[in-house]
């Protein structure tokens, strides 16, 4: 199984810890993630997570930028990332951003558990707790 993958403004490791980590750089404020990205994405996530339930790491520190609603819509409720995704810690560093994902979890996905966090450590430990009780060793 390949662990790592970069793909236009992302990319993707899969950790030793069950946890999927992404992360998005672009500076092109005008920037949107389409339905033909996003269903990519899905993909490289797919393969990396080989058919386990993971946790997922979504830093987008160094992202400018927005997502169609079919491309929200789309990751949202993806059959396969609804197998797969356990748990969603943000890393962000902009009120903006913040934002957008708020946004983007109220709209599109309030069901899955999420955190929004400011540094990799904080994520880090949302998503071992998450993990641990998805897989019931609390």
């Amino acid at each position: 199984m390949k662990n790592s993958v970069a793909f236009g403004h992302g990319k993707f490791l899969a950790h030793y810890d069950d946890v999927v980590f992404f992360q998005f750089n672009n500076n092109e404020s005008f920037y949107n993630l389409d339905l033909k990205t996003a269903k990519k994405f899905i993909d490289i996530v797919v393969t990396l997570c080989n058919g386990k339930p993971m946790s997922f790491i979504i830093d987008i520190r160094g992202f400018r930028g927005s997502f169609s609603a079919d491309a929200a819509n789309f990751l949202a409720n993806s059959s396969e990332l609804l197998k797969l995704r356990i748990s969603e810690a943000f890393i962000t560093n902009s009120i903006a951003t913040n934002l957008l994902i708020a946004s983007y979890k109220r709209i599109y996905d309030p069901i899955t558990p999420h955190v929004i966090c400011d540094e990799i450590r904080s994520a880090e430990q949302y998503c071992l707790q998450s993990k641990n009780t998805f897989y019931g060793s609390d």
